[in-house]
């Protein structure tokens, strides 16, 4: 797995959990709906540490709990 895909399933995953939409989410971020669209939809695969830690700051998570997850574990090497 890829880190953006990762970090898709991570974003869902938390929203589940919390039985949030990806529109909820993103007012109570303040991160636009289509940059968190575009993670989710795979259009977009690099994402900012700012945006997660927004993403954190709306989940009222920290950052190290976003990534404390065996989504992030064995990822695939990025360079080819």
């Amino acid at each position: 797995m890829t880190i953006g895909k990762a970090v898709k399933e991570r974003i869902l995953e938390l929203c589940e959990e919390r039985n949030l939409s990806v529109n909820k989410l993103c007012s109570m971020s303040g991160v636009t709906q289509s940059t968190v669209n575009n993670l989710v939809s795979g259009r977009n695969n690099s994402v900012t540490v700012s945006t997660i830690k927004k993403l954190c700051d709306g989940l009222d998570i920290g950052i190290e709990d976003f990534f404390r997850s065996d989504l992030f574990h064995g990822l695939e090497q990025e360079i080819q």
